[in-house]
């Protein structure tokens, strides 16, 4: 028997959209097509990762014992050179820490002094011009930029406090403490903002020194 609805053996005819194609078309016109809502959540949590946690927490550990120490010395120790030395003490492994280590690894900035054979003195700042895989991330670079500004801050604070409350036994830590977190500041500074003139020539003036242009490694 024929199948109701054929005469004559005849087949149906086949669907047509109103564009005049086949609905397979719009089948292939859609297979290809693949939406992916994770890139950018992944993104984020890529800037948001530490990379470096070693150097990120010895970047704060230094400067903020510091400041802790400075402020609740008397706590833990009547004796004011232990104390001198102890604060002292971090503030030179803060200085060294972040200039040396902490710097290249979060920020991939670096700044030296070295010495010609003429005895000349010149300054020499560095950022690093190619990202690579173990490239620090914004969470990193915003902890390292916020640590090298706000402590230094602190310590001026301290200075007219200090002065002010005629404690001058602590006032010479408390310079020493501005000029080794502003000398990384400024450098620092240099490097991310570039050779500038005018920072050139108060460096020079002050200190008799010939500055080198940022360079890229």
């Amino acid at each position: 028997m024929k199948p109701a609805g054929t005469a004559g053996g005849a087949r149906l005819p086949r669907a047509v959209r109103a564009d005049g194609l086949p609905p397979q078309a719009l089948l292939d016109d859609t297979e290809d097509v693949s939406l992916d809502f994770g890139s950018e959540e992944e993104l984020a949590l890529q800037k948001a990762r530490i990379r470096h946690p070693l150097a990120t927490f010895f970047h704060l550990f230094f400067r903020v014992s510091a400041i802790v120490t400075y402020l609740f010395c008397d706590w833990f120790s009547n004796s004011f050179v232990a104390c001198f030395v102890t604060i002292l003490l971090l503030l030179s492994f803060d200085f060294w820490s972040v200039k040396n280590v902490t710097g290249r690894l979060l920020v991939g900035l670096r700044w030296w002094n070295q010495i010609d054979e003429d005895g000349k003195s010149h300054w020499v700042f560095e950022a690093k011009r190619v990202p690579t895989i173990a490239a620090s991330t914004e969470a990193e670079a915003r902890i390292f930029w916020l640590g090298l500004i706000i402590c230094p801050v602190i310590w001026t604070m301290f200075f007219f406090s200090t002065l002010f409350s005629l404690k001058l036994k602590w006032l010479a830590l408390v310079i020493a403490g501005i000029s080794l977190q502003t000398a990384n500041l400024y450098g620092y500074i240099h490097c991310k903002l570039g050779g500038q003139k005018t920072i050139s020539r108060v460096t020079s003036r002050l200190f008799g020194t010939t500055d080198v242009p940022k360079s890229e490694y």
